[in-house]
């Protein structure tokens, strides 16, 4: 059964939630009764000092289903790092932790309670070229079996009152989509899909105004209550009216805890201490004013003050109730708790799912492949009208040479243009990772795939524009070889994108490094410097790897192997040479083959002055495969070991 929503006014009738909740198992056939933890702490290394920090110190509480609790305090307090705590995700790097959470009173493992849990962060992992319910239709797909996808998507979108939305879509920067509100509403929906029990939301409201930021945490209170969850959120400075809907806070200050208790004990608990808060104020913002020391002139006041209410929750009735409130539920709850596994989509429908949602990405995302399938035809146009009809003679073999080198060089150089959607795409892959949806592996399997045919496209319309207007070798045979090598070659370039992208996820030094790794291929692939002559070095080294190398070889033999070029004669000349010497024809012959006689150059000449040999296109091909699996495989080893 679907909730049912109110279309003028575009709320949810809280009512309708509760019984449509009763009637439908929206969640998972597992119940969480609470969830607490004890004495939680995380530290770290100072710096400077060189002893251990805590940024967060023997943090305790319990929740209990159905109760919403927001989690406050000014910046740096430690609000993140005890979200990413309680959710079981790294801290921070480097920290230590300790502590334990506990599940109905008792143990679960990692793996069980990535089941019943979900985190929403503070970014939208949201593809912007998606829909509203391909959105919420991915998730169910890579997380749900087929019989429970359309009623849930369906139920979502009434719940979140975004079913007017569903066909629109969430918005890139070049198209217009969804607005801020509307998007948190879809982030925190598609969470929701895998039916958590508990639910972590890091900053909802960010970027909200305090209307929107309202209507995001109304919603997510409904589905809180109607659904029996438990949802802990942390948040920053919230309005009055917003302030209310939570049902109890933890207020936090240098890592410690000021408050945790009911949102409406807040006022009473605070005039209890020596700090009564004013009529007519906002009360999350003036404890937000009392516990923090950023912006005060006088600091030292304010720390006294802070240590204070320190001091007075660590001594109240209210933090000693917690205490034996948390402990009577470890007593009580049994040593471990089992979560049933339902049935979840294998690798391949995962993969799968991946793939389509690819497909509609790189066909609807002009950034994906449309911008660089236009710089790459530009590119195409420039190569082909610079060496425009060259000809079949011998002072057009070096412009020959270099079109190929360009061809081939530049156009795997240009992969660095990749680097910004493969990190997109990196960074939806870490978000759904982190809540247990799907690994690496089918994450670049559908990612290799997808780019199967667009780089393909990509290659053909290079060649049919810049092949033919070059004048090379005229046989369809060649043309396909070419179109061939050029598809290595930028499926290579990719792999190396896929493999420097995994291990340096950020944009300026991915495409340093990306960059910097393809001029060296360019250096050592043979052009600029004959490998009859490259320094050991760098020819043992890097020459042998470098999968330019190969591909440059495979079109010089590609062009040069079934051609015959001209040379110049000179009546009454015996000088005629490779190298200068004479070869008394009366023709100046660049390169001294069996035709000389005949005053032309065979190709196979070109190809020995730089110790290519022909025959070889196999296993030049085999090399370049073996590269490119080797990239992926890096890649996928650094993604496995690399959670972040």
């Amino acid at each position: 059964m679907a909730y049912s929503s109110s279309s003028s006014s575009d709320r949810l009738n809280a009512r309708d939630l509760e019984r449509d909740g009763n009637s439908h198992d929206f969640l998972m056939n597992h119940s969480v009764q609470s969830f607490s933890w004890r004495d939680l702490t995380v530290s770290v290394k100072d710096r400077r000092t060189k002893q251990p920090r805590n940024l967060i110190e023997k943090i305790s509480g319990s929740v209990q289903q159905g109760e919403f609790v927001a989690l406050m305090g000014p910046s740096g307090c430690g609000k993140t790092t005890l979200l990413n705590v309680l959710a079981r995700r790294a801290a921070s790097s480097g920290a230590t932790s300790s502590g334990n959470s506990y599940v109905n009173g008792g143990d679960i493992d990692n793996a069980a309670f990535g089941r019943v849990t979900s985190y929403v962060e503070q970014e939208d992992a949201l593809i912007g070229s998606l829909t509203v319910r391909e959105t919420l239709k991915f998730a169910a797909d890579l997380s749900l079996p087929g019989s429970e996808r359309a009623e849930r998507i369906n139920t979502l979108l009434e719940a979140f009152g975004i079913q007017n939305q569903a066909s629109t879509l969430v918005g890139t920067p070049i198209r217009k989509g969804l607005s801020g509100g509307q998007k948190r509403r879809v982030s925190v929906a598609s969470q929701l899909i895998t039916c958590p029990k508990i639910l972590f939301l890091d900053e909802p409201t960010s970027g909200l105004d305090s209307t929107a930021s309202y209507e995001v945490i109304s919603y997510v209170k409904k589905l809180a209550r109607a659904n029996k969850l438990i949802i802990i959120a942390s948040i920053h400075q919230p309005s009055t009216v917003t302030f209310q809907l939570f049902d109890k806070l933890l207020l936090l200050s240098a890592g410690k805890t000021c408050y945790y208790g009911s949102v409406k004990d807040v006022p009473s608990y605070f005039g209890s201490i020596g700090y009564p808060i004013p009529t007519q104020t906002n009360p999350a913002e003036f404890i937000l004013d009392i516990v923090s020391s950023d912006f005060v002139s006088d600091k030292t006041m304010m720390l006294e003050d802070v240590q204070k209410i320190q001091s007075a929750w660590a001594q109240s009735l209210e933090s000693s109730r917690l205490a034996e409130q948390s402990a009577e539920l470890t007593e009580k709850g049994s040593k471990r708790v089992v979560v049933d596994e339902a049935s979840r989509p294998g690798l391949f429908s995962i993969t799968t799912s991946l793939l389509h949602r690819l497909l509609i990405k790189s066909y609807r995302d002009v950034v994906a492949y449309g911008i660089r399938i236009v710089m790459y035809m530009g590119l195409a146009i420039m190569m082909g009208t610079v060496w425009l009809r060259l000809e079949t003679e011998q002072e057009y073999i070096q412009p020959f040479i270099n079109a190929i080198f360009f061809g081939s060089a530049f156009m795997s150089f240009m992969a660095v243009a990749y680097v910004p959607a493969f990190l997109e795409d990196r960074a939806t892959f870490t978000k759904e990772r982190a809540n247990g949806l799907y690994g690496a592996l089918p994450f670049l399997i559908s990612n290799f795939i997808v780019g199967l045919p667009f780089l393909f496209l990509i290659c053909l319309l290079f060649s049919i524009v810049s092949y033919w207007l070059s004048n090379f070798r005229p046989t369809a045979s060649s043309f396909f070889t070419w179109v061939m090598w050029l598809f290595l070659d930028l499926l290579a370039a990719e792999s190396l994108v896929v493999l420097v992208t995994s291990i340096f996820p950020n944009f300026v030094i991915a495409l340093a490094l990306v960059a910097f790794a393809n001029g060296l291929w360019m250096s050592v692939g043979g052009f600029l410097v004959s490998p009859n002559i490259l320094n050991p070095f760098w020819k043992y080294v890097f020459h042998y790897i470098d999968y330019q190398a190969y591909v440059f070889q495979g079109m010089m033999v590609n062009e040069f192997a079934g051609r015959v070029y001209s040379c110049a004669s000179t009546p009454g000349s015996g000088a005629g040479s490779a190298a200068g010497s004479g070869n008394g024809s009366g023709c100046n012959c660049m390169y001294v083959t069996d035709l000389a006689d005949q005053c032309q150059i065979r190709g196979t000449g070109v190809l020995e002055s730089y110790g290519y040999a022909t025959g070889r296109t196999g296993k030049w091909v085999g090399i370049l495969l073996g590269i490119i699996v080797g990239y992926r495989v890096l890649g996928y080893i650094v993604l496995v070991l690399r959670r972040s």
